[in-house]
């Protein structure tokens, strides 16, 4: 099988909202799949399709060789999912979730235990393994999800959004142990994320996924590479009509054809060569009465990319909070019926 999951015009619909469109992926055996987007860009539903929690209204896709509409039951064997909200038993310890885990899954009594003892080892809770859940901290709740979704060796890990709200150091951790996942398990995985670096240093390839739509595909470096150079972001003092000059008088120099207005004061130049650059553009901006409060240059970033294609930066989308809300409530209705 050459590809773990894919999808065909896989698309969802609530009412008037199109949460995903049309949406076309091949996901080959032992990557790391990454679906990066913002908040209300469609990635959960996704997800939820990919699982078999929600039907798609166009399209299908294969999960491990078996069609999510004809037969979800042998999607769920193939899989396992750790959900952006957190779904243990706070009330049990993390030997007894395993468990209740491993039976819903009818894995034998004679397999269990040792696959319990080993799946704690592998994300270092075994010391806590007869700990109530309710005195682990966020990150050890998420590294139970993820061993509890390996205990009935899954083809496919499915991860929405694994480090939503972990603190830096949890976050570390996770993505060593979704590392070791993919490496001494050879597992694939998809996962979900609005955080560039998780999917930089964790993705072998990145789909950009804006609006319910796939606006992008690639391994981080080909997405990169669409920006075409270093990016330069100049704030200017004042905004009224002086963005548009400066911005004009930076193209007639020469400087560079690439330029967006990120907010009301501040301009995104990309450039080949930034320190030859710099002062150019600090010439020009004098010249035209324009101050200038501040300069920085970064390299390409995956953020740089999703602001190339869409004019909005990643890092501060944060959706349409009245979308995202009516989104969650008709997920929750779908999947209840």
């Amino acid at each position: 099988m050459e590809y773990m999951i894919e999808t065909k015009n896989l698309t969802k619909k609530f009412e008037d909202l199109v949460a995903v469109d049309h949406i076309n992926l091949e996901i080959k055996k032992g990557e790391i799949f990454g679906l990066l987007g913002p908040n209300g860009a469609g990635k959960t539903t996704t997800i939820h399709m990919l699982t078999t929690l929600l039907r798609p209204t166009e399209g299908t896709a294969l999960v491990a060789g078996y069609d999510i509409r004809k037969n979800p039951e042998k999607v769920r064997e193939k899989i396992g999912i750790v959900f952006q909200d957190v779904t243990v038993d706070r009330n049990l310890t993390g030997y007894e979730n395993m468990w209740l885990h491993g039976k819903l899954y009818h894995i034998p009594k004679s397999e269990l235990k040792g696959l319990i003892k080993e799946l704690l080892e592998f994300v270092e809770l075994d010391q806590w393994a007869n700990v109530i859940l309710r005195k682990y901290s966020g990150g050890m709740l998420r590294r139970l999800e993820i061993a509890r979704g390996l205990l009935h060796h899954p083809e496919i890990l499915f991860l929405d959004e694994p480090t939503l709200g972990l603190d830096p150091h949890s976050r570390a951790h996770i993505w060593e142990y979704i590392l070791r996942v993919k490496k001494e398990k050879n597992m694939t995985i998809l996962l979900t994320t609005h955080y560039m670096d998780e999917a930089e240093r964790l993705c072998d390839r990145i789909a950009i996924i804006d609006h319910g739509k796939i606006i992008a595909l690639g391994t981080p470096d080909e997405l990169k590479s669409m920006v075409g150079g270093d990016v330069i972001y100049i704030t200017i003092e004042r905004s009224d009509h002086r963005m548009k000059v400066l911005a004009e008088k930076i193209v007639e120099s020469g400087i560079s054809k690439n330029i967006k207005p990120v907010s009301p004061r501040v301009l995104a130049i990309t450039v080949n060569n930034v320190s030859e650059k710099i002062p150019l553009i600090f010439d020009v901006a004098q010249n035209n009465d324009i101050k200038i409060r501040e300069v920085r240059y970064t390299r390409p970033t995956l953020d740089d990319v999703f602001l190339r294609l869409t004019g909005r930066k990643l890092r501060d989308e944060k959706g349409s909070w009245v979308d995202i809300a009516r989104m969650r409530r008709q997920i929750r209705m779908a999947r209840r019926r």
